[in-house]
């Protein structure tokens, strides 16, 4: 009996038994917990397999997250997980520091206790996920804590920009490639970004933010020339 691919071997439904399935969404799942790594390539036919369907909406699945950055396609090879250079990964950092600081400037005007509640609830999350040495849980409790400071401005296109910039960075896994003191470096600049954040001082919050992504530079920079993580531009 013929092996599964490594991506279709990982898939998980989500919708039940006689339920038709979400394709998109459980196609962008396995892509963003980052366990199809970088490159690996999506055979359509298992894929509908898998799901009980037939090609065509596999393909109409895929074109989606073309769209959005996560897959790309090259013609007679097919689909594969997007695999990115170095400096557009980085570039994508750049994108989140400039949606970032304009959310936030927004957003301290905007601040009630709700908010501070879940700013402080995902920061202990990520003290939680740097104490088990955990790099997924620390990448879901940064996500969640970034979210979270910029929730309170309310621009509703911004935030989905950022986390599209977000995702499409995913496949790389990039916490699990950080040892765990330049996780603790970074835990200690969210620190930081809070009490900016519990203060209303925006200009103070945004320097933290930008302190925290030129330490996130240095970090990533340090694998940059990791042929499972970014494709050689040359």
């Amino acid at each position: 009996m013929r092996r599964r691919s490594a991506f279709a071997s990982r898939l998980v439904r989500t919708s039940g038994a006689g339920r038709t399935p979400s394709l998109e969404a459980d196609l962008r799942r396995a892509i963003l917990t980052g366990d199809q790594q970088p490159g690996t390539p999506i055979p359509i036919d298992e894929v509908a397999a898998f799901f009980g369907v037939s090609p065509i909406p596999v393909r109409e699945a895929l074109k989606t997250l073309l769209a959005e950055g996560l897959v790309e396609h090259r013609s007679h090879v097919g689909y594969s997980v997007a695999k990115l250079t170095f400096s557009e990964f980085k570039e994508l950092y750049d994108v989140r520091q400039a949606l970032e600081a304009a959310a936030l400037r927004a957003a301290v005007g905007r601040v009630d206790v709700e908010h501070e509640a879940e700013v402080r609830a995902a920061h202990e999350q990520l003290g939680d996920a740097v104490e088990r040495g955990d790099d997924r849980g620390y990448d879901a409790a940064a996500r969640r804590f970034h979210l979270a400071l910029i929730a309170p401005s309310g621009m509703q296109r911004l935030v989905k920009m950022y986390e599209s910039a977000w995702n499409i960075t995913e496949p790389a896994r990039p916490m699990s490639r950080v040892p765990a003191a330049d996780r603790a470096a970074l835990h200690a600049d969210h620190e930081r970004m809070i009490e900016a954040f519990q203060a209303r001082d925006a200009d103070a919050l945004i320097a933290q933010s930008d302190e925290h992504y030129t330490r996130l530079r240095t970090v990533i920079s340090r694998f940059a020339d990791d042929p499972d993580c970014f494709v050689d531009p040359a």
